[in-house]
């Protein structure tokens, strides 16, 4: 069918689509490597972080047992100090996961920000619209990737506890230090082993994407050549312009007949018609040069015009092959055109300066 999405999107498409905003990213990706990000990044901030809340919390405990005056301006501080630890530990972690999260997207759309993807589509609201996104191929993978993601999750989560119940169980006699770095270390295994399932089933996420972005560009046999269309011109319209240009051209050339010193026809299948300017040409020029019909409507325009017509088959030839209009004719053919040429002036009683 001409309609049917067949061919492999063309390089103009595929540049439209992406001033559109529309390229393939595989979210699975960018959160795969987000999570890896911050949870490394909690493992290099933790000293910092346990710092900040062991002060916090020596501090208020040592309230709790000397504190007797409870006020506002007490309750304020309290807040502020609670709101400054929070921030010191959650501000670091917060700007690595929007940096990571925004550099994985750029380096997987490289580098490309769109305003057409913000615009608002009123096309979004169309409730038929919804439905075909509901039922469509891809929310029926996200569906199955979701489900293989908890049961891969739960699966993983469940052997990690199962194999550290017993030492996950003695940190209740460990120090608070020990036992918070123990439990970061477990946390953070359990992520990496959590992140090397994933990383399976992101990698198959982007091939995924991939093929489905490259599905959804495809382009009909119809929409090739009305892109080539919009590229080249369309070919009929090209064709026109160009009818109307050569009309055009010959009508300009046809203008330069009646001005003509000689025209030197062969006999009816080639006509050439020369200028010469003695002020200011070098040597005789080429106004007009056709053939067949073209030619006999030279010789005409000529003859009603008085221009001497001179029949010389070779060199009517000659000169419509090797010579441009506006151009000067061949210097082998000089001394030939000059002796006709001061035939018709000695004719015209015209003095001529060779």
């Amino acid at each position: 069918m001409a309609g049917e999405k067949t061919e492999t999107a063309t390089p103009k498409k595929r540049k439209d689509e992406r001033k559109k905003g529309n390229v393939f990213v595989s979210k699975d990706v960018s959160a795969l490597i987000s999570i890896l990000t911050i949870f490394y990044s909690a493992k290099l901030l933790f000293p910092g972080i346990y710092r900040n809340l062991k002060a916090f919390m020596l501090l208020h405990l040592d309230y709790a047992s000397t504190k007797t005056d409870i006020t506002d301006s007490f309750i304020s501080q309290i807040a502020m100090g609670a709101i400054q630890t929070f921030a010191a530990a959650a501000i670091p972690l917060i700007m690595i996961a929007m940096i990571t999260g925004v550099v994985v997207t750029l380096v997987q759309t490289r580098l490309l920000f769109s305003m057409d993807s913000l615009k608002p589509k009123f096309s979004r609201l169309n409730p038929l619209e919804g439905i075909k996104k509901i039922i469509s191929l891809k929310s029926t993978v996200e569906v199955i990737k979701g489900s293989i993601k908890i049961t891969v999750l739960l699966y993983i989560l469940y052997n990690f506890i199962k194999n550290r119940f017993v030492d996950l169980s003695r940190t209740m006699t460990m120090g608070i230090m020990a036992s918070s770095v123990f439990m970061l270390e477990s946390v953070i295994q359990m992520v990496f082993n959590i992140s090397m399932a994933f990383a399976a089933i992101s990698a198959l996420d982007y091939a995924y994407q991939w093929w489905d972005y490259e599905r959804q560009i495809k382009m009909s046999k119809h929409d090739i050549k009305e892109e080539y269309k919009q590229m080249e011109g369309n070919p009929q319209v090209k064709g026109k312009i160009k009818e109307i240009q050569r009309k055009m051209a010959m009508s300009r050339m046809m203008q330069e007949v009646p001005s003509a010193d000689i025209v030197i026809k062969n006999p009816t299948h080639f006509a050439v018609a020369l200028k010469y300017d003695i002020e200011k040409d070098g040597a005789p020029i080429l106004v007009a040069k056709g053939q067949d019909e073209l030619a006999m409507r030279i010789i005409k325009t000529a003859e009603k015009n008085s221009v001497p017509v001179i029949e010389n088959k070779p060199l009517a030839r000659s000169i419509f092959s090797q010579t441009k209009l506006n151009s000067e004719i061949p210097q082998e053919h000089y001394a030939e055109i000059a002796e006709i040429l001061v035939y018709i002036y000695k004719l015209n009683n015209k003095e001529m300066k060779l």
